[in-house]
């Protein structure tokens, strides 16, 4: 009988940490939140510190009974939900529940965190638990709060003023201001016309392209050239500089002048490691992937790939703002 019982959230999470922790953990998986805000008014209350009142998710009541059954046999728990916000609350809500059947009395709790599914990351969390962290519980459950309390006071207002369908959210709604607000940028934008005059040309064998930068002594800006006419004119007083049979007072015969040549060393860091964002954005960019499909695959390769017959995780957690490993 397994003495220790470790609680992930996905299946295959559990599958692949079972097999590093060997046959003295039993690994079961609370398949995401356990609990949610009651579907009705008064789930929050802002009179009253933003008191909160929960329920069980049907779907995931089995698998708590499931923990709960399994914790009674075991002398130890220990919470492996994902590093997040979101997993820190997954833990706390198990605990709450579990507490409240009074499963808690006599156990060994302890909270553990890591950022890669590999044998040595999983047995030095297990060997190092901590404490649950109250600010990232408290993060969560203000999202969840601010979530319910937009969603819920505004899309019925939506309905009502507008049209039946709409929704209001923590998330959707600032982030369709910033859309608008952009739009409104676009249609406001004045194009002004404006010319630029490229070479090609060769010196010492080695072609290059040159920019116009002076034309009559006088520097060129972005809008010196603002019409086809005087970019036209430059072009022709170019080309016949270029031509010209013509020698000059210091002996060119038909050539540009470049008056000069700046070398310098340009050092480029290699890039951060990739963010949620910027892991989509890359994705959709070189692959055309959604964000859907590229958080799936990322899931996968964190949960592990069979590589040999060995299932391995590939990647850091990839829910994360932070650049740092």
């Amino acid at each position: 009988m397994a003495k220790n019982l470790v609680i992930v959230e996905s299946p295959a999470k559990a599958k692949t940490i079972k097999k590093y922790l060997g046959k003295d953990f039993n690994v079961l998986a609370s398949y995401g939140h356990v609990r949610d805000l009651l579907p009705k008014e008064g789930a929050v209350d802002p009179e009253h510190d933003f008191a909160m009142k929960y329920q069980l998710i049907d779907k995931n009541e089995k698998h708590v009974d499931a923990i709960a059954k399994a914790l009674k046999k075991a002398d130890a728990l220990y919470l492996a939900t994902d590093p997040d916000r979101e997993g820190e609350a997954i833990s706390w809500h198990l605990y709450e529940i579990l507490k409240d059947r009074g499963l808690l009395d006599g156990k060994q709790v302890g909270r553990v965190a890591f950022n890669e599914i590999t044998k040595r990351a999983v047995n030095d969390a297990v060997a190092h638990p901590r404490e649950l962290s109250a600010d990232l519980i408290h993060a969560q459950l203000a999202r969840r709060a601010l979530d319910y309390l937009v969603g819920f006071n505004l899309s019925p207002l939506l309905w009502k003023k507008i049209r039946r369908g709409l929704s209001a959210g923590r998330v959707q709604s600032p982030a369709l201001r910033l859309i608008v607000e952009r739009e409104e940028e676009i249609e406001k934008f004045k194009p002004r016309e404006y010319w630029t005059i490229e070479a090609e040309v060769e010196a010492d064998k080695q072609p290059f392209t040159a920019k116009l930068t002076q034309l009559k002594g006088k520097k060129v800006s972005q809008f010196t050239l603002d019409n086809e006419r005087k970019a036209r004119d430059a072009e022709k007083a170019l080309l016949d500089a270029a031509q010209s049979s013509l020698r000059t007072s210091d002996g060119a015969q038909g050539q540009l002048v470049v008056v000069k040549v700046e070398k310098k060393k340009r050092k480029r860091n290699p890039a951060a490691p990739f963010t949620t964002s910027t892991l989509q954005q890359e994705a959709s960019r070189k692959l055309g992937f959604t964000a859907k499909k590229t958080m799936s695959i990322a899931q996968q390769l964190y949960e592990g790939i069979d590589i040999g017959g060995e299932t391995v995780g590939l990647i850091t957690y990839m829910r994360t703002d932070s650049v740092n490993l």
